[in-house]
């Protein structure tokens, strides 16, 4: 089957850019997928199927969802709140009437009215204080013959937005671990933060937690790797928890070996955000497949990591005391991040198992192609073949071929 295949691509600085760089290889081993150029705005001639990868930023995905309008096509839904991505396309673009008309569309006058506010500045933007209240995800949902997501949360939400299509949820692939040699780092524990430092990614509960371990664990130190976002002052937030001194290693965005020797140094990972915009982390996944224990909030892809691998701490009055606690857990007990960071690595070579998740995708993408016609004549092909060497019905053999099924959706 030949696929256009509409994705930031590296050297572009995008986590979406990452996963396509990963999965591209193996994928490619079941389909005919050429990668379109940046900008391009219809797909080839002769394509069986266009497969569109759109995520909430809207320099990586503004022009994809252009060319999801031209030619619909499967979409492979990184982020469920899309908000930021119409906003970019639309008063990115001067057209704030376009943006009016999004937010009419999906939350109706009573959106009208707030985007009016937002145009207006005399409110907030949305995109920045309340996205999850308002995902803006509908036009694209209506846009999809088809949809591939990475969580259950997604796949809830997209559901929940009234969408109907097919729908197939195909866990994001793990990295293998490329063996580089640590970054020669102190900490006894290193506990390391990696993205851009701001407040959605819970920073200041993440400073504030830290140094209440510092009092038990003087040893320990939190590395942040990531730009600061403007406006957000981390030295003073800093100094005023007497973390300025060698509490805190800080670099800031770093090329991909560099970040595989950070992440490899770390005995724990942290991985926070409030609110979600419905995204699977990339550098989550990175640690399970390094087999690094994690400390998550506990929201959206990430309440559905095992609680074997990830420490989930919520939301609210009590999210600094819990995050000490998880941490200050981790710091004292090696036998517990040992035991963590084994099933961490387990998780990532069974559940996010590149070649199985490419294999997944790729049946995915040809069922949405297809249609319905393709699951049957694949189930009736299974049938043949498990009658053919004698697996009954009911026998254990023929469940776990219900369960193989089952992963890509064409399980009865």
């Amino acid at each position: 089957m030949k696929v256009a295949y509409f994705s930031p691509m590296p050297p572009e600085a995008s986590g979406i850019a990452d996963y396509s760089a990963l999965l591209l290889p193996e994928l490619r081993k079941h389909l005919d997928v050429q990668v379109v150029k940046r900008g391009t705005k219809r797909p080839p001639k002769g394509v069986d199927l266009s497969v569109y990868h759109i995520g909430n930023n809207p320099d990586s995905h503004g022009w994809i969802l252009d060319a999801l309008r031209r030619s619909p096509g499967a979409v492979v839904l990184h982020d469920f709140v899309l908000h930021h991505l119409v906003a970019g396309v639309t008063i990115g673009r001067r057209d704030g009437h376009g943006y009016l008309d999004a937010m009419e569309r999906e939350h109706g006058v009573v959106g009208r009215l707030l985007g009016h506010g937002v145009l207006d500045k005399r409110l907030p933007p949305l995109w920045e204080v309340r996205p999850e209240e308002f995902p803006l995800a509908g036009e694209v949902l209506g846009l999809a013959r088809g949809l591939v997501v990475h969580s259950h949360h997604v796949e809830e939400r997209a559901h929940g937005a009234g969408y109907v299509g097919p729908l197939i949820r195909v866990p994001h692939p793990a990295w293998p671990d490329p063996g580089l040699a640590p970054a020669q780092l102190e900490g006894s524990p290193l506990v390391g933060s990696f993205g851009n430092v701001n407040t959605s990614k819970r920073i200041p509960q993440l400073l504030e937690a830290f140094a209440r371990v510092r009092r038990d664990h003087p040893a320990a130190r939190l590395l942040l790797v990531g730009a600061v976002s403007p406006g957000f002052d981390l030295e003073r937030r800093l100094q005023r928890l007497g973390l300025d001194g060698d509490g805190i290693v800080r670099e800031g965005h770093v090329d991909e070996r560099r970040l595989w020797a950070l992440m490899t140094a770390c005995d724990v990972h942290v991985s926070l955000r409030s609110p979600t915009m419905g995204e699977t982390s990339g550098t989550a996944i990175r640690a399970l497949g390094l087999g690094k224990p994690l400390v998550v909030t506990d929201v959206g892809w990430f309440a559905e990591l095992p609680d074997a691998v990830a420490l989930k701490v919520s939301v609210g009055d009590r999210e600094v005391d819990d995050l000490a606690a998880a941490l200050g857990l981790l710091a004292g007990r090696p036998d517990a991040r040992q035991r963590m960071g084994a099933a961490a690595r387990t998780l990532a070579l069974e559940e996010h198992d590149l070649v199985r998740v490419a294999e997944r995708q790729a049946a995915a993408f040809e069922r949405i192609a297809g249609g319905a016609a393709v699951g049957d004549e694949v189930l009736r092909d299974v049938s043949r073949a498990a009658a053919g060497v004698g697996i009954g019905a009911g026998s254990a053999e023929a469940s776990e071929i219900a369960r193989r099924l089952s992963e890509v959706d064409l399980g009865g």
